[in-house]
């Protein structure tokens, strides 16, 4: 089974090693590649998605800037994706191009996976890029009773909460200066921000503002354990790592690109084993 990501600076992608051990652990030969528009120019989306259809690929998943363009190509559209608004998994079916949204349905499966059946309640969320979409929805989804929205560009703060507001759900922008007052009288509190990276390290927030009430979680998982993460666990906070959503997106993604549904059900038998090895070799890094 050919597969692949197409997007930019991606050449330090796990994405490869997940799904080609994921492969390996259910008996299915899967190659990953990568197409890094920063390594060969990428004419469009569309050309590369032809040029691998061609090849004889079965799927791809696509990130960064692609994401919102992945859409258009597709003939089937999930809803997950249609709702956000962007896909990163394109399936290549004999009838034509499916289009899914991983993030969406990872980041939910992250969420009960580690919180079980709790209510997300009132939700802050910072960052309202395109992984930040995909969450955002996603609380919104579970049942979050209101989504503030803080992004550093208001402008697409405010843009998201009307998009939210379209499907149904209670969401608004807020203004960067009100988030000090806000998180308190929040359940939960997420970052969809690169602030907490091993190249950009931070913290999103003032980290006095995370109490022992809260849940968060953080998009970023390298490290593992970021200074928004280590100042939940310092107050007794409930954290859901980012490692949840990078496992259960890859692993929903490698579902949809089997065939045979003896081994979509075998991948989801994995899908613990896998959260448990990523979050310990990615500790171990940590140290």
């Amino acid at each position: 089974m050919k597969l692949g990501l197409i997007g930019k600076a991606i050449l330090n992608s796990s994405s490869p090693d997940l799904h080609v051990r994921l492969g390996k652990l259910i008996g299915v030969e899967a190659s990953y590649d990568l197409f890094d528009a920063n390594e060969q120019p990428i004419e469009s989306l569309e050309a590369a998605v032809r040029d691998v259809m061609a090849a004889g690929y079965r799927g791809v998943n696509v990130t960064y800037p692609f994401k919102e363009q992945a859409v258009g190509l597709a003939g089937r559209v999930s809803d997950g994706a249609r709702m956000v608004g962007s896909a990163n998994t394109l399936v290549f079916e004999a009838d034509g191009v499916v289009a899914e949204n991983t993030d969406f349905t990872g980041f939910m499966r992250g969420y009960r996976a580690t919180l079980g059946e709790r209510a997300p309640g009132r939700v802050l969320l910072i960052g309202t890029g395109g992984v930040g979409k995909a969450v955002a929805f996603g609380i919104a989804q579970l049942g979050a009773s209101e989504v503030l929205l803080v992004d550093l560009d208001h402008d697409r703060a405010k843009q998201l909460a009307a998009e939210l507001q379209r499907f149904g759900f209670k969401a608004r922008a807020l203004p960067t200066q009100q988030l000090v007052d806000e998180a308190p009288r929040c359940d939960g509190l997420i970052n969809c921000t690169p602030v907490g990276h091993e190249k950009s390290p931070g913290c999103p927030l003032p980290p006095e503002l995370v109490q022992a009430h809260h849940w968060i979680f953080d998009a970023v998982y390298v490290p593992a354990v970021t200074e928004f993460i280590a100042a939940a666990k310092a107050v007794g906070a409930s954290v859901i790592s980012g490692v949840s959503l990078f496992v259960f997106q890859g692993v929903d993604a490698f579902k949809h690109f089997c065939e045979d549904d003896s081994k979509r059900a075998a991948a989801e038998e994995q899908a613990m084993a896998l959260f448990a090895h990523y979050r310990r070799e990615l500790l171990k890094e940590n140290l």
